[in-house]
């Protein structure tokens, strides 16, 4: 409702874009450098190590869930031999082959096709709403929960509502990008301006999922089955097909990306060169056999899928949290204005501390005692600075001014 309108355009434009623009303009300072290795520069050598696991366990808990929602799509479309399970298998090895061969062999040649069908869906989707004019929350009727268990909107929707907000996993991909980049130019577009169009494509899905939810009589929780009714009854059945494969190319490309950062990810901290794929495998190998691990029991049942998806929203916005900081800690050293990220990453670690505390999958401590809890947190990190800053030279940067 009004809540998810307003965390998806504020969150995009003073928290999502903000995070993806400055860790992008980072790695590109430093060589592409991979976010591990970032944070640790500015956080310190304790927190390198751990994010270097704690990225890598992100990024295949990524490859995971983003396997079995383009496979049902994927089924919906096809005859019935090929089921779920042929298209789960057909999207892994997709998967495999983008993770170990050179980006321009399969991603650089692939990716156009697939933006240009995510841009189909999303302006199909739009411009339905504008004829059909369906019904939509205003903000005159408040920041009511419509949440089917009862979770408060605080923190369940700060971290449900993410990739279209703010999101760690982008931060994971910067390094990608800023290797491929030739010229600095390019980096607002491609890091700022990616982000507010996500934001502008959530806020199209959140309003048509919205009218279907809630003024249309639907009570299917399965994306594929909601994705499937919506296309289908706004677009007919060819522009139904044309949209979901703008969906289905969505968490493809999430999910092959994830894979790949990953790879280079334990390269770049092991120092080990990546032109063979011989030593590809050496790191692949593991990561895919975890992966087809967490898989199998995300398909046990949907409690399972359920579960694997929570451990990695709340992980991915907990990325985000230490990406803001460590952003943070260079505007302080530079000389530039750091409440631009200080304010979020206070902000998003009152989320992700609250979550942990909240979610069934977490501690299920109540509702109040989580608050506090999560109060507490964001006090100790306001302490942390304020004594770190104190005790911090500045000197002037150039990450803007060049």
């Amino acid at each position: 409702g009004v809540a998810s309108f307003l965390w998806i355009v504020l969150g995009s434009i003073f928290a999502g874009a903000t995070h993806d623009f400055l860790s992008g303009m980072l790695s590109l300072r430093h060589d592409g450098e991979s976010l591990p290795e970032l944070i640790g520069r500015y956080l310190g050598n304790n927190f390198k190590q751990f994010m270097r696991g704690f990225t890598v366990i992100l990024m295949i808990l990524v490859g995971a869930v983003f396997v079995a929602g383009p496979a049902g799509l994927l089924a919906k479309l096809t005859p019935e031999y090929l089921d779920a399970t042929f298209w789960i298998i057909v999207v892994f090895i997709y998967y495999i082959l983008a993770t170990l061969l050179p980006v321009d062999k399969i991603i650089g040649k692939i990716y156009p096709l697939f933006a240009i069908a995510l841009l189909f869906m999303a302006v199909g989707i739009l411009v339905m709403l504008f004829i059909n004019q369906p019904p939509l929350p205003e903000i005159t009727d408040g920041l009511g929960n419509t949440h089917p268990g009862g979770l408060p909107i605080f923190p369940i929707m700060f971290v449900s509502i993410a990739c279209g907000a703010i999101s760690g996993f982008h931060a994971t991909q910067s390094p990608l990008m800023a290797r491929c980049m030739k010229s600095e130019k390019y980096a607002r577009p491609v890091f700022y301006g990616a982000m507010i169009t996500e934001g502008i494509v959530a806020l199209i899905w959140a309003a048509a999922a919205t009218y279907f939810f809630h003024n249309n009589g639907m009570e299917e929780n399965n994306a594929a089955v909601v994705v499937d009714s919506i296309t289908k009854e706004w677009l007919g059945a060819v522009g139904g097909v044309l949209a979901i494969l703008g969906v289905i190319a969505a968490p493809i490309t999430s999910g092959d990306t994830a894979f790949r950062s990953a790879r280079l990810i334990v390269a770049d901290f092991m120092g080990m060169e990546q032109k063979s794929i011989r030593r590809r495998l050496y790191i692949c190998v593991p990561m895919f056999l975890a992966a087809i691990g967490l898989l199998l029991y995300s398909l046990r049942d949907a409690a399972g899928f359920d579960m694997i998806w929570r451990y990695f929203a709340w992980s991915n916005q907990t990325l985000s949290v230490f990406t803001l900081w460590a952003i943070t800690v260079y505007l302080v050293q530079t000389g530039k204005n750091y409440w631009i990220t200080l304010i979020p990453a206070l902000f998003m670690t009152c989320v992700c501390s609250t979550y942990l505390c909240i979610a069934p999958e977490g501690f299920g401590l109540t509702q109040i005692v989580s608050y506090y809890i999560g109060l507490f947190c964001v006090l100790i990190a306001v302490v942390w600075f304020a004594v770190w800053k104190s005790k911090t030279p500045q000197s002037p940067g150039d990450l803007v001014s060049r």
